[in-house]
């Protein structure tokens, strides 16, 4: 009887431990699910602001290359020939 008694005793013990140690992996993935929600946001707030950032990157190389600054001469005579063109197309439907 002092056997199944130690035995008895030893289950609780490896039961109590596995229900323990269950308790902090429930916690540990609580803590990490809410560090990837964190995570996923900050993650589409940096998409969003790239987005923004290239999109006035894009605006600016297009200013400068209206304003014709030395950099971009062959982007301002480019972008002049299509404006010239859509100018061009717009006298044709108006003379039509």
């Amino acid at each position: 009887m002092s056997d199944l008694s130690k035995v008895v005793d030893s289950l609780e013990d490896r039961i109590g431990n596995l229900l323990r140690k269950h308790n902090d992996l429930k916690q540990t993935k609580l803590k990490l699910e809410e560090e990837i929600t964190l995570l996923s946001s900050q993650r589409d707030q940096s998409i969003n602001e790239i987005e923004s950032l290239r999109a006035t990157c894009s605006s600016l190389k297009l200013a400068n290359s209206i304003l014709g600054s030395d950099q971009h001469k062959k982007e301002t005579k480019l972008k002049i020939n299509a404006l010239v063109r859509e100018i061009d197309k717009c006298i044709t439907h108006l003379s039509e």
